[in-house]
């Protein structure tokens, strides 16, 4: 008789619920083939990942975390084209639906990650990113699935970790709770500065802010709750 293989070593808890909803367009699947190799973040599990050599004189390093339909990444990437633009995003669909945005617009400044952003963060150095973006990410709105929140306070402290002095995480959602206990999160974590003066600050988008399909779906509970904290020096 043999021995029993050892049990799998789980990473960090999903923050994200289905990979897959339903079959890729021919389209998307294909670019899955064809694009995707071009422009994939190089696999994490590898070692430390390097953004000067992803696109080499790259004036800025973004993330998004959760990329959704890959709207706000391609626009803003169009935007700053001399930015490196990050984006990571487990679910399948929305991979396919950001390359089809990607070739579209052909933008040359984008590399995905189709998974865990954790997995890309845990690969970077200190203080190599401009700008974080976690815009509408899954609420797990009953109590006992918080816990699977992305916003945690490690994933805060590795936020603080990766931005450069003077850099920024925008974090949107439009459930109550979920943005209450992430300005909890996100206040107790040192170096990281709640930069709302006003209830505007707040309650308005601000003005570089991209409005997607999914916002306007108006799936929560609340009028989207805008937080944006700076990297103290």
């Amino acid at each position: 008789m043999t021995d029993a293989p050892p049990p799998p070593t789980w990473g960090p808890m999903r923050s994200f619920g289905r990979i897959r909803s339903r079959t890729l367009k021919p389209r998307q699947a294909a670019l899955f083939d064809t694009l995707l190799p071009a422009i994939a973040v190089p696999d994490p599990a590898a070692g430390p990942l390097d953004p000067a050599a992803l696109i080499p004189g790259a004036t800025e390093v973004w993330l998004e975390i959760g990329v959704g339909g890959g709207e706000h990444l391609a626009e803003q990437a169009a935007r700053r084209p001399q930015a490196l633009m990050l984006g990571c995003e487990p679910f399948l669909n929305g991979v396919g639906s950001a390359l089809r945005h990607v070739e579209e617009r052909d933008l040359k400044n984008v590399r995905l990650h189709a998974g865990d952003a954790r997995e890309v963060m845990a690969a970077l150095p200190d203080a190599c990113l401009d700008r974080v973006m976690i815009l509408f990410p899954d609420p797990w709105p009953k109590a006992r699935h918080a816990k699977r929140r992305l916003v945690q306070t490690d994933t805060a402290a590795e936020f603080a970790r990766l931005l450069k002095p003077g850099g920024t995480v925008r974090f949107v959602t439009d459930w109550k709770d979920y943005a209450d206990r992430a300005l909890e999160r996100f206040l107790s974590t040192p170096g990281l500065v709640w930069q709302a003066e006003a209830a505007d600050d707040w309650r308005l988008a601000p003005n570089d802010h991209v409005t997607t399909r999914y916002e306007e779906k108006k799936l929560g509970d609340t009028a989207p709750v805008f937080l944006e904290f700076r990297r103290e020096a």
